[in-house]
């Protein structure tokens, strides 16, 4: 293995994915939190209860959209480094005839897992929307979901890729599926719901915002595997350098 070949690999995949992620945030994504803030700003001024200032709420917007770029390229350094361990352990055990195609396959993996079957319990919503003395507790919700349902298929892929060809095609295809789905709908029965019903702002909106969300981060996987799987292709870290191949000639 080319240590630092595959560590290049992965922090420039990860760093123009998220980059790619940051910008289109601003155009996606942003809006939807944009008209959310105006609400509750509108909302503070009925109730009389802490009024926000339009003013300075937008100077901190300004500030904020413009270091979203520079969290979504750190955002996608890090989870990169995770997608390229990752990578490495089941590269063989992928479909597809090119690493290209086994990145996005695995990157499509990771979507479902740490994106879309968490969402399925505890949706996104815009950051106005939701009580801030339970965001916390909604946050450790989030992530405990995230942890059962990213821990369980990392255990199934290691169990997979331990036994080989050991395994049965239908425990591959049909067991193994089950087992993840089994954990996954009893963590879903388990946690409890959202402490928080959305009252202040239109349900247009937030599902506005869940669907925005869902399609920018399906992006961002997508670039992930992309870029990632080209440069593996291009560049093949998991070959011996040149220097140990001529030793053993």
């Amino acid at each position: 293995m080319k240590a630092l070949t595959f560590l290049a690999i992965t922090l420039v995949s990860g760093a123009i994915a998220g980059t790619i992620l940051g910008i289109i945030n601003q155009v996606i994504v942003e809006p939807y939190i944009d008209k959310a803030i105006d609400i509750e700003i509108k909302n503070s001024a009925i109730t009389e209860d802490k009024v926000i200032n339009p003013s300075e709420m937008s100077g901190y917007r300004i500030w904020q959209k413009g270091g979203g770029i520079v969290a979504g390229t750190i955002l996608g350094t890090s989870l990169s480094a995770l997608f390229g361990i990752v990578f490495i352990y089941i590269r063989t055990s992928l479909p597809g005839s090119s690493n290209k195609k086994k990145a996005l396959a695995l990157a499509g993996i990771i979507y479902l897992v740490l994106f879309i079957i968490p969402a399925l319990k505890y949706p996104a919503n815009p950051p106005a929307v939701g009580d801030l003395e339970t965001i916390y507790y909604r946050q450790t919700l989030y992530v405990t979901f995230i942890v059962i349902s990213g821990f369980s298929a990392l255990m199934l892929a290691f169990i997979y890729r331990t036994l080989g060809n050991r395994l049965s095609i239908i425990t591959k295809n049909i067991i193994f599926p089950l087992i993840y789905a089994a954990i996954i709908a009893g963590a879903y029965l388990a946690l409890p719901p959202n402490p928080d019903k959305i009252t202040s702002v239109s349900m247009d909106l937030v599902q506005g915002f869940r669907i925005s969300s869902a399609f920018t981060m399906g992006i961002f996987w997508g670039m992930i595997g992309i870029i990632f799987g080209s440069m593996w292709d291009r560049f093949k870290p998991h070959e011996p350098p040149k220097s140990q191949q001529f030793k053993y000639i």
